[in-house]
């Protein structure tokens, strides 16, 4: 069989998963052997995350050229973007016989609709009673509150205005959350907030219920 370079090989597979998943799923090959800022040699349906040929990777390509990530595989991930979408990504590296990445092939897939579905489907569902979630570690039970709390908002962390954020925190509050230690620094640390802010917030929530 006549060899072929990854560029093509790469090529033909992207072109058959394009055509295979449709437009909410985008497909980034990036070169590692150039300039970080210009990795991406191929992408389709890039208005998800508005990149195009040329431009850069993000911070998990970084830390595996770097060698802090000495795997940096990772599938099933959750992103989300400025405007608020939520992304479900899986990111794969190939490496030369030395061992050193070379390129990587990622998926984001805007699952958005799902979600806004499943919280429809949720609502629907829904009976009076909230279920107690049984976990050994508190801090599992924590990061679950903060995904569902995320959810519930509907945007990144960074996208959240101060309304979006007196909601997460009331939501959070609602679950008791706070009650956890150790909660409330690493909601201020996920807002960006103080910790004055935060019982501002939490004073304002409380005072008007």
């Amino acid at each position: 069989m006549e060899n072929i370079s990854i560029e093509e090989w790469m090529k033909s597979i992207i072109d058959m998963l394009d055509k295979h998943f449709g437009k909410n799923v985008e497909w980034v090959f990036h070169d590692l052997t150039v300039d970080y800022e210009k990795t991406i040699v191929d992408i389709r349906n890039g208005e998800i995350t508005g990149r195009k040929i040329g431009d850069s990777g993000d911070n998990l390509g970084l830390e595996v050229i770097r060698g802090t990530n000495r795997d940096g595989n990772q599938f099933g991930y959750y992103n989300y973007t400025d405007d608020g979408r939520i992304l479900k990504s899986s990111t794969v590296f190939l490496r030369n016989r030395e061992g050193t990445p070379v390129c990587c092939l990622a998926i984001n897939e805007d699952v958005t609709e799902m979600f806004r579905f499943e919280k429809y489907l949720e609502e629907r569902t829904r009976y009076a009673g909230e279920p107690a979630t049984v976990v050994r570690d508190v801090n599992k039970l924590l990061d679950g509150l903060i995904d569902d709390a995320q959810r519930e908002i509907g945007k990144s962390f960074k996208a959240m205005n101060k309304d979006d954020k007196r909601d997460f925190i009331q939501y959070l509050d609602n679950r008791g959350a706070f009650l956890i230690t150790r909660s409330v620094p690493k909601v201020c640390e996920l807002l960006n907030i103080a910790k004055g802010t935060f019982y501002n917030y939490l004073d304002m929530i409380r005072n008007s219920q």
